[in-house]
This record gives C-alpha cells, structure tokens and sequence, in this order.
C-alpha cells in the first residue's frame, strides 16, 4: 500500500487500484467513538481517568516477570472477551506491593461496577507511577467521586483523560480516525463519487508514556486505551491488535527498561446488533478489514511517536528504518537495538557524528548482515539524506556533522544487504535531564 499524506488525510491506494482506503483524523480522541464516555482528575502528581462504554476487548501486556497488580487482574478479565470500563490511576504503579496491592486494585474496579451497575469482570484496571508504593485507596475513592460526576462524551472527556494518567510527560497523548472505503472506478472528484464512500470504522486512542520505555508487549510505563465503534468479536480484535502493536508500541524505545505495568486494551464501543455501531462487522469484506487494520495501525504507531517523542528529558527524535534484512524479525531486532543504544543516545544529544556507535550496535543484535553491503544514511527534519556508511566503511562527512546541529529530529537509514524485510524503530536522546529526573 502506498502512503501519501495532504492536510491531515490520510489516503492509501491499493496496490492495483481496486479499492481505495482514506484514513481521516478527528479530533476528540477516545470520545470521537461513539458510545465512550471519559473524564479525569488530578491532584498534584496524582491522577484518575476513568472510560465507560465498552463490550468486545482484547489487551497486549507487558513481558516483565514481575507484572502489577492491575496487570495480573486486568489481563484475566480481557481473557474473558469483554470490557465496559476502564479505571487507571497515575502516581502509583501499585506494583510489588503484596496481597494487599492486589486487593485494593480488585477494589478500585469495585468502584466501578458499583456506581454504573457494570460486572467486576468487566472493569479493566491500570496504574502507573513509582514501583513499591502502597496505593492510597482513600485519595482514590475521593477522586473516583469527582471524575463519575463529570463524564462526558465530547473531546474533552477524552482529553481529562489523558491528562489524568500522565507522569512524567509534558504533553496528553490522544489519536482518532475515521476510516472509508471506495468501489474500484470511484474517486472523490467523480460524479457520484463522494457518495460511494462508506465509513467502516471510527477509532480513537489516548496513550501515556515518557520513561521506563522498552514494551515488549504480548497475549505494554507506558499505557494505551483504544476504542472503535466497529462490531467485532474479541477474536478479531486480537488479531488486529497484535499486528498493530508489532510495528508500533513494540517498536519504540526511550531508556531500555521495561515496566512492570505496560498494558493497550483495544475495545468496541459496538455489538454486531447494535443501531449505532459503524458499517463493518466482523463478517466484513477482506477490504473492509483491510481497512480497519490500516486504521488501527495509524492511530498506534501516531501515539506510539508521540511517546518516543516525549521521552524523559529527551531533546530529540530519533527514527531508525531498516531494510534490506533477512527476516522481518532480524529488521525489528536492528532498528531496536540501535534505538536502545545508550551510546547512540548520547551522542545524538551533544550532535556529535555516532555513526561507528550505530555499527557496533548493530553488530551486537546479531542479525544477519553484509559488511560490503551494509549501508547507512542520515537525514535531519530539514535536510537531504547524506550517506554516512558504505563498503565496509564509515564516510567522514562534513556535511552529516553539520547537519546535527540543532536538528530535532533525526532519521537513519539503513541497509543490511541481505534479504527484502524491513522495519522501523523510534526513540529519543538521552540528555543530562533525564539523570535528573530519574534520580529523584
């Protein structure tokens, strides 16, 4: 599918015309769904967002050994195949804290079930925050009163929600699309064109994420909420789920440690019997899906960049692409590692050239690679790419060294001259601030 982007649209053409998918942003975040309803509060470092609307659900969690309490519990309720709430709490990561942890985030999902007569089973729990602190249940249930008063279903309910479980970040994460297919022949500007589109999903997200930043997510402290009003099973779900996540959540990196708490939760505000749900069912056409995958791929990968983005302390943007891999698995691997790189991320931080640190990295991820072949290009936001690498060699580039300076945004390019896979990894540098924050 090729991708090309014009004020805000989003439009994918196939790749032998036969039907063409647009992908529109709204605004409105998770409440640009309909059936959703959100709100959040914070006092000082503390915060609670709480969503109501569900049914269908699927979650990816994070690989840590040591999952969270809300972790533990909420991964076992997706597992029953439905969501209608979801409470998360920031300031306190209710993580190795005993039995008495695990009781109070069953009894923060009490809250929920209680006031909107909703089953346990059903409530989703999150938390985020230090690792080791006793939850305080009784600033909980005081905040659970406020934000149950003040949900609402326009943007800014989805906006008080992700500001509420915000940490360390400096800005709320939020995403939404609407998601349209075309018949082969059709275009915008043909007669009759515009009314051949047909809108077979709406998804929105809202996302948190700045440190401890390395999801490794399955069955990701970052969290991710995600709703969609098309009518599909939590089978579906899924499998959509899994695959967005692959390219997106999975694929970014801040400092290289994973949390206890990561978590994303796709859920349908829709039931195949329900009058207000999208066109698109679970029965839906191949295109249809298609395009409900490409859709859900564009919302996680946009909040997953704005997590890389607002890394801890971070100055600057680094995006790896790799190509020319064996496998897909051995492309991921490589642009991970060189995005992990602590070294790599200092020197992008004092914009000095890091390109011998990337090779070693690369080396260390042991893909497969082709010295003689291996190249490397550098491009900044405003800038030409610049080959860097080539030959079984580094290029001493001026240029390259130039362009550094004040650049806020970094992109390598790089070619391991083996097979045909690629992928792509993001993250950020690692600056004198983040010490300083992590260090507190």
């Amino acid at each position: 599918m090729l991708l090309h982007k014009a004020a805000g649209v989003e439009d994918m053409e196939g790749d032998e015309g036969e039907n063409i998918v647009k992908i529109l942003r709204l605004s409105g975040g998770i409440c640009a769904v309909s059936g959703v309803m959100a709100g959040g509060v914070r006092d000082g470092r503390n915060g609670l967002a709480l969503i109501v609307g569900g049914g269908p659900a699927a979650g990816m969690f994070t690989a840590n050994r040591l999952r969270a309490a809300p972790v533990l519990i909420t991964a076992k309720r997706v597992g029953y195949g439905k969501i209608s709430a979801i409470i998360a709490n920031s300031g306190c990561a209710n993580a190795f804290t005993g039995d008495e942890g695990y009781e109070k985030a069953i009894k923060m999902g009490d809250l929920v079930s209680s006031r909107f007569n909703i089953h346990a089973d059903e409530v989703a729990v999150a938390s985020t925050g230090p690792i080791g602190k006793p939850l305080d249940m009784d600033l909980i249930t005081k905040q659970f009163q406020k934000v149950a008063k003040s949900l609402s279903d326009g943007p800014e309910g989805s906006s008080a929600a992700a500001s509420a479980i915000m940490t360390t970040d400096t800005y709320r994460k939020e995403e939404a699309v609407a998601v349209f297919v075309r018949d082969a022949g059709q275009s915008a500007g043909s007669a009759g064109g515009r009314s051949a589109e047909r809108c077979v999903a709406r998804i929105g997200g809202i996302a948190k994420g700045s440190g401890m930043i390395f999801p490794h997510l399955q069955e990701a402290t970052m969290l991710a909420f995600i709703y969609t009003d098309a009518a599909l099973s939590a089978e579906t779900l899924r499998k959509c789920l899994r695959e967005a996540v692959e390219n997106s959540f999975n694929m970014i990196v801040v400092d290289g440690d994973m949390s206890t708490n990561d978590m994303v939760l796709l859920v349908s505000s829709s039931t195949n019997d329900s009058s207000t749900s999208s066109a698109m069912r679970d029965e839906g056409d191949e295109r249809e899906m298609a395009a409900f995958q490409k859709g859900l791929d564009f919302v996680c990968m946009s909040l997953a960049r704005m997590i890389a983005r607002d890394g801890e302390g971070a100055t600057k943007f680094m995006e790896v692409h790799v190509r020319g891999a064996a496998s897909v698995e051995d492309a991921r691997r490589a642009a991970r590692a060189v995005a992990r790189s602590p070294l790599v991320k200092c020197s992008l931080f004092g914009e000095k050239p890091f390109w011998g640190r990337v090779i070693a990295a690369l080396g260390a991820s042991g893909v497969e690679i082709e010295r003689k072949k291996l190249k490397m290009w550098v491009s900044g936001s405003r800038s030409d790419r610049i080959l860097v690498a080539s030959d079984g060699r580094i290029l001493n580039v001026m240029d390259a060294r130039r362009m550094l300076m004040g650049a806020r945004e970094i992109r390598l390019e790089i070619d391991l001259g083996v097979g045909n896979s690629s992928a792509t990894a993001w993250g950020c540098d690692l600056s004198y601030e983040y010490v300083r924050i992590n260090a507190e």
